[in-house]
C-alpha cells in the first residue's frame, strides 16, 4: 500500500499559476476584460476550476455566444478537459515559457473535431468514475471499487472536486492496497502520453521470476525500438531505476493512473 504519506501529500498539494485572457477577436466591448489569475490543482480537470473564470469573461463577449461552451486554448492547441491539468501542462507546455500558464479563453467555434463538447460536472465525474474502475480491473480484477459503496464513490469525487486530500485518501488507500497474499498489482495502470495521444499496454509489475520492474523496463516494452526514452509526469522526470509498484502507488492520478509525459 503507499505509505510514504508525505509524497502522497507533496504530490497532491502541486499547483499551478495560470493566466487566462480571453480572444481578442470574441471581445464586443472597446475594453477588453482584464486577464483572471487563478492558482488550480494540478491534479484536478478544467472543468472543476474554470467556473470563476466564465464569470469574469462572458459578459464581455456577445449575447448570443454567452451560453455556449466556454474553451481553452494553448499556442494554437484546444485543450482536452478530460485530460487532468497536470498532464496537459506536462505534455504542452513549451519549456521556453515563463509561468503563469497564458491560456486562451473562447466561447466561440468550438473545434468538435479536436476535443469532446463538455455539458455539465456530471459528465467529468462519470469520465473520471471510469477511470478509477479501468484502472482497479488492472490491478485487483476490479474486487475493489466493484465492492464499494456508492457512498465511497462519492466521497472520492467530492475530495477531488473540492480539493480535500485526507477526504479522498481516505478511500482511495483502500485502491492502492494489495488484495490476498500478492505483493503487488496484477497490472500497472499507466497512459503513455506521445503527440496527440497515448498508448497503454498490459503490464506487470514483476519479471516472470518475481524481480521487481523499474520504469526503464515499462518503456523498453512500450517503446522497444526507441533508445533513451525519458517521461514526465507531475512536473518531475522519475529516475528509471524507479519500482513501477512503487510509481503507482504514490505517483498515480487520483483516477488512480500512472500519466506519463513521453519527452525524449
Amino acid at each position: 500500500m503507499a505509505n510514504d504519506r508525505e509524497i502522497l501529500r507533496e504530490i497532491w498539494e502541486g499547483k499551478l499559476p495560470i493566466c487566462f485572457r480571453l480572444d481578442s477577436d470574441e471581445v464586443v466591448h472597446v475594453r477588453e476584460p482584464d486577464p483572471f489569475y487563478l492558482m488550480v490543482p494540478r491534479l484536478s480537470y478544467f472543468p472543476l476550476v474554470t467556473d470563476k473564470v466564465k464569470k469574469h469573461f462572458v459578459k464581455s463577449v456577445a449575447a448570443e455566444k454567452s451560453d455556449q461552451e466556454m474553451w481553452l486554448e494553448y499556442n494554437g492547441q484546444p485543450l482536452k478537459w478530460h485530460y487532468p491539468i497536470g498532464v496537459l501542462h506536462d505534455l504542452l507546455f513549451d519549456a521556453d515559457d515563463m509561468l503563469p500558464w497564458n491560456l486562451t479563453v473562447h466561447f466561440d467555434k468550438f473545434p468538435e473535431t479536436k476535443i469532446f463538447k463538455f455539458s455539465n460536472k456530471e459528465m467529468v465525474e462519470s469520465y473520471f468514475m471510469a477511470c478509477l474502475k479501468e484502472a482497479d480491473v488492472l490491478k485487483h480484477r476490479g474486487q475493489i471499487a466493484s465492492n464499494m459503496q456508492k457512498k465511497d464513490h462519492n466521497q472520492l469525487w467530492v475530495g477531488l472536486q473540492n480539493d480535500k486530500f485526507d477526504q479522498f485518501w481516505a478511500v482511495n488507500r483502500k485502491l492502492m492496497e494489495v488484495t490476498g497474499d500478492q505483493e503487488h498489482f496484477k497490472y500497472i495502470p499507466f497512459r503513455c502520453y506521445i503527440d496527440e495521444g497515448y498508448k497503454q499496454k498490459l503490464v506487470k509489475p514483476v519479471t516472470e521470476n518475481g524481480c521487481k520492474k523499474t520504469l526503464q523496463d515499462l518503456l523498453c516494452e512500450m517503446f522497444p525500438d526507441k533508445k533513451n526514452v525519458q517521461v514526465k509526469t507531475h512536473g518531475l522526470i522519475p529516475p528509471l531505476d524507479t519500482p513501477l509498484q512503487w510509481l503507482s502507488e504514490h505517483l498515480s492520478y487520483p483516477d488512480n493512473f500512472l500519466h506519463l509525459c513521453v519527452i525524449g
